[in-house]
């Protein structure tokens, strides 16, 4: 396998097959009969029964070991598919959803996500750090049991890319975060707001992709997740996570969960040479939920351009209307 590089939309595509792996053993390869391997990456808490545990993806797309070797192929690029590739088991319980976990439990989890891409950030091949979780069928999960994941790479995503581009351009104008504009914004508004506590909020964004679409931000200003604020109560976020999880149950039992953080400020090459001059006042990290809620989506029957058929503020009062006690 190796990673290819569009020209056009400068988009990394992974083709070919990957390496062979070992067959999976019988049973569920997360719960605690299998977890002891491969040995653990982390394990959350230290001591003790065992809440949280990362190891390497068990069929991984990108190989830690070596160099990209980026080379030309006549016009185009491509490199070895270098990185890293974990699984971030939530619970040692196989029928636990994340949403019916308690405030503490999904905190540990925000926890994991955190000291993985602070400790994947101190390899300087790596560029980007994607957490990232597929929950129900419809959304391709691998296994049932209630799992994240993480990549690290040796680009930066494209819609990041996007992101980081808007971010640098609205500050060189304006010298605000645009991010920040949004949520003062939205919850003077107040339409879009679902679901807030302590420094956090959860809103449906005003060009909403797919129906129920929703971002958790921080409202003081930090681009990166990994490392929060002084002062800053991340028990807040996991107990605004998981009433929003909860909300989304009502209306969706399938959704894609992407955290939206810096990239690697060790890799300061290339593409990503210009953004450090102010992307600690530009950028800034949030979490995006896509919920599916439809089997047929129309949101690519034009190229890049989405369909939603539900109302952003609709959505918004709908999911306000939902009991999230569970």
């Amino acid at each position: 396998m190796e990673l290819r590089k569009d020209p056009i939309t400068r988009s990394w595509v992974a083709v070919g097959q990957p390496e062979e792996v070992p067959p999976a053993p019988e049973g569920c390869p997360l719960c605690p009969d299998h977890a002891e391997e491969p040995r653990p990456l982390l394990v959350l808490p230290p001591q003790g029964t065992w809440q949280v545990r990362v190891i390497p993806h068990l069929d991984p797309l990108y190989r830690i070991e070596g160099e990209p070797r980026r080379k030309a192929d006549g016009i185009y690029d491509n490199m070895r598919p270098v990185g890293a590739h974990e699984i971030i088991i939530e619970t040692p319980e196989h029928n636990r959803q994340l949403a019916e976990m308690s405030d503490d439990q999904i905190d540990c989890v925000l926890s994991a996500y955190m000291q993985r891409i602070q400790d994947l950030k101190r390899d300087m091949r790596f560029k980007y750090v994607t957490v990232f979780k597929n929950c129900g069928a419809l959304a391709g999960e691998e296994w049932v049991h209630s799992h994240s994941q993480i990549t690290a790479t040796t680009f930066v995503p494209r819609r990041i890319l996007y992101e980081l581009r808007s971010s640098r351009e609205w500050f060189l104008q304006k010298e605000r975060c645009v991010f920040c504009d949004i949520l003062r914004q939205e919850e003077k508004r107040g339409k879009r707001v679902v679901d807030s506590q302590g420094e956090y909020v959860a809103l449906c964004p005003y060009a909403s992709r797919v129906p129920y679409e929703l971002w958790l931000l921080e409202r003081k200003h930090n681009h990166v997740f990994e490392q929060p604020r002084p002062g800053s109560n991340r028990r807040n976020l996991a107990a605004l996570l998981g009433r929003v999880l909860r909300r989304l149950a009502g209306v969706s039992q399938a959704y894609h969960l992407v955290v939206h953080t810096a990239p690697n400020p060790l890799h300061t090459k290339g593409e990503l040479l210009d953004y450090w001059k102010t992307i600690a006042d530009d950028y800034h990290w949030h979490i995006e939920i896509l919920p599916i809620v439809q089997t047929r989506s129309k949101s690519y029957s034009i190229k890049e351009v989405y369909f939603n058929d539900l109302m952003p503020e609709q959505a918004a009062e709908r999911l306000r209307q939902v009991d999230p006690s569970g």
